[in-house]
């Protein structure tokens, strides 16, 4: 073995000192110079020098000391790194400093500092020799085990890292099994080679971790570039679950975690159907449209539950980038892939259950629209080869099933619109809510709450009354926050049974000493004794009746008062149809002298503005038919007479055409005095030859009357196929009376009928 170092560094070195960490032999640093003796040092030794020793420097690490003057040369390591300069950048912006690339040599120690300003220079003594070691035999022997210990491990280093340059040099081997950065970029590469990427995918990671391995570890692509190559290669390109495809089986489970939604569960069925037919299906594209609080969202989990795979949700509301849905383009600081890619690689199988949740929530900005970003998405003809801006390479999510949830249809694009297949999930019914408050909601709250049904009893008789009196909702959530109170309350007393029944326990209590006050830190005795404390612990179960009710949750929040609103003449109940699902409207009317204006307040729209104008003007072009007349006894409604039409909950915004037949049977309860019937609402356009047109919403507007206790529903005759799809339980509870024109309508809102009055005179003494 020689003695002699392959390489010579001279025998005075300059320093530079920075504060980037430790250079080792045979590794290369980008390090910023900006202090006073730094700047010296460049600008003095490698932007004049000429000669090769002119650019080798010597490296010592520094952390500096915010006490110590910046004048004074701080404490110095004694041992640093040769480095030879390969490269110097310089700017003046915003202060002059240089950026060096420099390459480490060999190891040196200090033996002295010859000179401080401007910058250190230092007698050094190269380390990386092995004159070093004393020359005796005893040493030579002890190091020619060594040299064979270290060889045979070297040898095993070396068989399991083939990738590595194979180096006969000791001291450049360990500064090498220190690099663990290295090791992971072998690992990457191993990884990219037995990847099952497609063909284009893999060129560009071959061309990246190209790049990436003559890249310093100080530039800041380096750590783009590797984030890039690891989410690449943790990607499932060809890795799926295998879908779970007994029919009976995903029924039953349907069935046991959701009640009701049967035209839902059908379209999942039959998706699993053709599944088994056809093992390469596309998956579909499903929107699942209804009021809050129906089930939307856990009907994706059970989806994913009953195919036996991931389920993955993606919140759409409020979102306004659409780089959330496509990703960033790398080119930008913090870019990232966007919301679909990350959710494939947090799922880690391409063909998982997506859930895109509140997709008529997306909003718009300056970054894009992110509706139009989901156009490719939603495409299953195009989808399968989608392209985020981070990866820019395709990926196939034509196996992903996606299913959309919306509380409305009218905010989502009509080209998104058209991309998904919608599927109404409308609100439940009254015995819908009861079987789903005692099949899922009571176990659940009484779970959280830990209680048992040994300790309380909500007969369904409660459960009607909560529903009908606490709350007022197509969906259940209302109800579930009800059920918690309950179950909250009953939670304190079973805590102060087992406490009363721990204290009756104790043998320590004297039998008297219950009787005794409490007294209170301001000497006043306190009500409440130890007699009440050592009262019997409550009977189980506690059973929650109406006067229970009452005391939890405080009187009923909603009353019927259908009949105390109509018991005058002028109003009459339309059915509107809300993202919340359906709801009753009341429409007031009342007339006074004036000059023949009509007055609309309640927040109306456009469309309900010019249904109220075509209400008046039919009923002004039919008065001599039915013998309206005006508080003078004349055929013309308007004249001296102002009329006042007010939907209330003002604060609320309505709109829309169904209200046309409401306003006109309203008004004609105003000019006729009587009575609307105080159990009938009804919905529908009119125009202006009193003819009645189809509207939307039948089914969320019927179980609204059903849920107000109304017995009679007038609708448009175009409207009766609608009706199939109202539950039988709410059909046999409500009359449906279709109408094809106001005359009709007419007839079926008053008691009677509202025939031709053949004494107007009376009639005008009663208004």
């Amino acid at each position: 073995m020689s003695s002699v170092s392959p390489i010579q560094i001279p025998s005075r070195l300059p320093l530079l000192l920075t504060h980037e960490g430790v250079l080792l032999p045979g590794s290369t640093m980008r390090t910023s110079v900006d202090s006073a003796r730094n700047l010296q040092l460049v600008r003095s030794r490698l932007l004049k020098g000429t000669s090769l020793q002119s650019t080798i420097l010597g490296v010592i690490p520094n952390t500096p000391d915010p006490a110590s003057d910046a004048q004074d040369l701080p404490p110095l390591h004694r041992i640093g790194t040769a480095a030879l300069a390969v490269q110097v950048v310089g700017s003046n912006w915003p202060k002059p400093h240089y950026t060096l690339l420099i390459t480490g040599l060999c190891r040196f120690q200090i033996t002295q500092v010859v000179r401080e300003k401007p910058y250190p220079v230092a007698e050094v003594e190269q380390l990386d020799r092995l004159e070093e070691f004393p020359n005796t035999c005893k040493t030579r022997e002890e190091l020619g085990e060594l040299s064979e210990q270290f060889y045979k491990y070297a040898v095993q280093v070396i068989a399991i890292r083939p990738m590595r340059r194979i180096t006969h040099v000791p001291g450049a081997l360990a500064d090498e099994d220190e690099d663990e950065d290295n090791d992971d970029i072998v690992m990457l590469e191993k990884k990219i080679r037995t990847s099952s990427m497609p063909e284009q995918a893999h060129k560009v990671c071959v061309k990246e971790i190209k790049r990436l391995k003559k890249m310093p570890q100080s530039m800041p692509e380096y750590a783009l570039t590797r984030n890039y190559l690891e989410l690449m290669v943790e990607l499932p390109w060809n890795k799926s679950t295998t879908d779970r495809l007994d029919i009976r089986a995903a029924r039953v489970l349907l069935d046991n975690d959701h009640y009701a939604m049967e035209k839902l569960k059908k379209r999942v069925l039959e998706y699993l159907a053709v599944r088994q037919l056809k093992n390469n299906l596309k998956g579909p594209i499903l929107c699942f449209v209804g009021p809050p609080g129906v089930g939307k969202t856990s009907v994706g989990r059970s989806v994913a539950k009953t195919l036996g795979r991931e389920f993955h949700r993606i919140a759409l509301g409020g979102v306004c980038d659409q780089s959330d849905i496509r990703g960033h383009r790398r080119t930008y600081v913090g870019s990232m892939p966007g919301r679909i890619i990350n959710g494939l690689k947090t799922v880690g199988v391409n063909n998982p259950v997506f859930l895109l949740d509140e997709v008529d929530k997306l909003g718009k900005s300056l970054q894009g629209d992110p509706a139009a970003a989901l156009l490719e998405v939603l495409d299953p003809e195009q989808n399968h080869n989608f392209t985020d801006h981070y990866l820019n390479v395709a990926f196939d999510l034509s196996q992903v099933l996606f299913i959309a949830t919306a509380n409305t249809t009218a905010s989502i694009p009509p080209a998104l619109l058209d991309r998904m297949e919608i599927i109404q999930v409308p609100g439940y019914t009254q015995e819908e809510k009861i079987e789903i408050a005692h099949r899922h909601l009571i176990p659940k709250q009484l779970e959280q709450h830990g209680l048992t049904p040994q300790q309380i009893q909500i007969p369904q008789v409660t459960t009607l009354d909560i529903i009908t009196r606490y709350t007022r909702e197509a969906g259940v959530r209302s109800l579930d926050r009800k059920l918690g109170a309950i179950c909250r309350a009953v939670a304190v007393k079973v805590a102060e049974g087992q406490h009363r029944e721990a204290k009756l326990d104790r043998p320590d209590v004297a039998e008297g000493e219950g009787c005794k006050e409490h007294l209170l830190e301001d000497g006043k005795s306190d009500p409440v004794s130890d007699t009440t404390d050592l009262a019997l612990p409550p009977e189980m179960p506690i059973l929650i009746d109406f006067h229970a009710l009452k005391d939890i949750l405080g009187p009923p929040m909603y009353e019927m008062e259908v009949s105390e609103r109509l018991s005058q003449p002028g109003v009459a109940i339309g059915l509107a149809w809300t993202p919340l699902g359906g709801e009753i409207m009341f429409v007031e009317a009342s007339r006074m002298d004036g000059e023949g204006q009509l007055t609309l307040t309640g927040q109306l729209g456009n469309v309900m503005k010019e249904s109220a104008h075509l209400a008046i003007s039919w009923l002004r072009s039919n008065a001599k038919k039915y013998h309206l007349t005006n508080a003078s006894g004349s055929f013309d409604l308007l004249e001296n007479t102002d009329i006042h039409l007010h939907f209330p909950a003002g604060a609320v915004t309505k709109d829309g055409p169904s209200a046309g037949v409401t306003i006109a049977t309203c008004l004609a309860s105003l000019f006729s005095g009587r009575l609307v019937r105080s159990d009938v609402a009804m919905t529908g356009e009119i125009t202006l030859r009193g003819l009645v047109l189809p509207v939307g919403g039948i089914k969320d507007k019927a179980l609204a009357a059903h849920r107000a206790g109304l017995k009679r529903v007038i609708i448009p005759q175009r409207n009766e196929k609608d009706l199939e799809e109202i539950p039988a339980n709410v059909r046999q509870d409500l009359s449906f009376i279709t109408a094809s024109c106001l005359d009709e309508v007419l007839n079926a809102a008053f008691d009677g009928g509202f025939t031709v009055k053949a004494r107007p005179g009376l009639l005008n003494s009663k208004l």
